[in-house]
């Protein structure tokens, strides 16, 4: 069986949510965006699908028609739709066909294998975001740190955790490094890492974690990257070493 899954994640699409919250103080279009662009990105609306209308839209997300006509607006800047006058708002962002192939990379591989691959990848991610980040993206990675900081529960950081890292990924406007953070970011989110992510990320480690990433932060906002670079080493080290001394002891 296929399974669909986002083309992870064009570079064109950063920065819809602070987009909105400069157009209303709010955030709810940020908030509608957000949520529409996760289910155009997730398959959920496909390439050349109508949108639902403007008025079940608001119906459905309990927000005002203004919200969504801000959202949408939103959403066609950042290349995930079309408006149409009198027809409505057609996606005209594909999903790519996941085969097989793309679950059993996932079935097979351990999170000890996947910090390999992370630590072959993301010392370079941090050395071309540190060198290309807008100021834009920069605000829009430091949004993610503050949530990952903030988090109260391993389940929030880790999702503001895959976020930080994406927003990394984005920040080297590399197309291809964006496609193979998001098969990274694929192969977190399964079971297996599931199973144990429990017991590494424990209140101390999540902030030991939110240090690391402060100092990533901090060194690609003074586009260093040979300090991005050494921080982000020292990140996935110490998430390396939690996965092999043991599981139970204790990855960001």
């Amino acid at each position: 069986m296929q399974v669909k899954y986002p083309s992870y994640w064009s570079y064109q699409l950063t920065d819809i949510a602070r987009d909105a919250q400069q157009a209303e103080g709010n955030g709810a279009p940020a908030k509608l965006a957000t949520r529409l662009r996760e289910q155009i990105l997730r398959g959920i609306f496909q390439d050349g699908q109508r949108l639902p209308s403007e008025r079940q839209l608001a119906e459905d997300n309990a927000v005002s028609r203004g919200t969504v006509r801000e959202a949408l607006r939103l959403l066609e800047q950042g290349d995930l739709l079309s408006r149409k006058r009198g027809s409505g708002s057609y996606v005209t962002y594909p999903a790519e066909q996941g085969g097989p192939e793309r679950e059993d990379v996932a079935e097979i591989t351990s999170p000890l294998q996947l910090l390999e691959v992370r630590l072959a990848l993301e010392p370079q991610m941090v050395r071309l975001a540190s060198r290309n980040m807008t100021a834009r993206d920069i605000a829009g990675l430091e949004e993610a740190l503050r949530n990952t900081e903030a988090a109260k529960d391993e389940e929030i950081f880790s999702h503001w955790d895959k976020i930080f890292h994406l927003r990394i990924a984005e920040g080297t406007r590399n197309p291809l490094m964006i496609t193979m953070y998001g098969q990274i970011n694929h192969v977190r989110t399964h079971d297996l890492w599931e199973s144990i992510k429990g017991a590494i990320l424990t209140p101390e480690r999540i902030r030991q974690y939110n240090a690391h990433h402060r100092e990533v932060f901090d060194a690609i906002r003074r586009r260093d990257p040979e300090a991005a670079v050494a921080c982000m080493n020292n990140h996935l080290l110490l998430a390396q070493q939690d996965l092999v001394v043991s599981p139970d002891d204790g990855a960001g």
